[in-house]
């Protein structure tokens, strides 16, 4: 008998939304009202295929389009500010795992800031685009069993793990005593996400197998004994989602609206705190 995530008991329907990348396929956000968790039904066997698109932007390098070169842009900004964060915290080794590390632009840049730095990219693409920057990455967690690391990293890749009681048990193990986890994900309850609603590109079904709200973080770490001890704002995803999702609406970006309904969501967060995207630190418990 296959056993059933717990996250995927007892949940109701909430949204109907589409593939609007790939496939055009239809799916449903169900709600976990325990965990205020969305879960995407139904899950795709063959999920490596629908992230097999030119518009799949995370695996590639790609500077084509005026999109695409201001996308570079506010990339090189953000890792910046990302390496900036880790530095903020006192560490043993400055030892670093980014897990879902694409082509390996952060921990570039954490190795020019004299991180020891580690990998995990299922992408082969994507690991031989690292490799030309010398940056090693492995293809899954297992490659580093038994070994501990000051700060674990998931930059928008929890959203895509198929198991995740059995994954956030692995990270806390990957985890030093003192370690930090800093994970981002988009979040469900921004001014944004519902605005656009079933548009919503950070929605992105069936890649997207799981819509975290604050609440869902917390109990669901909470489960493998770490706790949430900051949660900062990831400002630009505002701009960059309503972007896609003027697209997905109507078919074109509107770059005035999107910004005005980006600049909304982040003027309205500051007084919710329900930004965008979210970056959650955590710590053992």
């Amino acid at each position: 008998m296959v056993h059933k995530s717990r996250f995927k008991k007892n949940v109701k329907p909430f949204l109907n939304c589409k593939d609007h990348t790939v496939s055009g396929e239809q799916y449903s956000l169900m709600k976990n009202q325990e965990y205020d968790l969305l879960v995407t039904s139904p899950v795709p066997s063959n999920l490596e295929k629908y992230y097999q698109s030119n518009a799949y932007i995370s695996h590639t390098d790609a500077k084509k389009s005026l999109f695409d070169k201001v996308y570079q842009i506010v990339k090189r900004h953000t890792l910046k500010k990302k390496v900036m964060l880790l530095d903020s915290f006192v560490t043993e080794e400055k030892t670093v795992l980014d897990v879902g590390a694409g082509t390996g632009d952060f921990l570039q840049a954490c190795k020019k800031n004299h991180w020891k730095v580690e990998g995990v990219e299922p992408s082969e693409k994507a690991r031989e685009i690292a490799k030309s920057k010398n940056i090693i990455l492995k293809k899954d967690l297992s490659f580093f069993k038994g070994q501990k690391f000051d700060v674990i990293t998931l930059w928008h890749v929890l959203e895509h793990v198929e198991n995740l009681e059995t994954y956030t048990q692995s990270l806390k193990e990957l985890l030093k005593e003192n370690g930090r986890l800093l994970i981002a994900v988009p979040n469900y309850k921004s001014f944004d996400a519902r605005y656009y609603a079933a548009f919503w590109a950070a929605f992105d079904v069936p890649r997207h197998l799981w819509h975290f709200s604050q609440k869902s973080i917390q109990k669901i770490f909470a489960l493998v004994s770490l706790k949430v001890i900051g949660v900062l704002p990831m400002k630009f995803d505002a701009y960059y989602v309503s972007l896609l999702s003027e697209k997905y609406r109507n078919g074109k970006m509107n770059i005035i609206k999107s910004f005005w309904i980006g600049f909304q969501s982040n003027s309205k967060a500051k007084k919710t705190s329900e930004y965008s995207s979210l970056i959650y630190v955590l710590k053992s418990t």
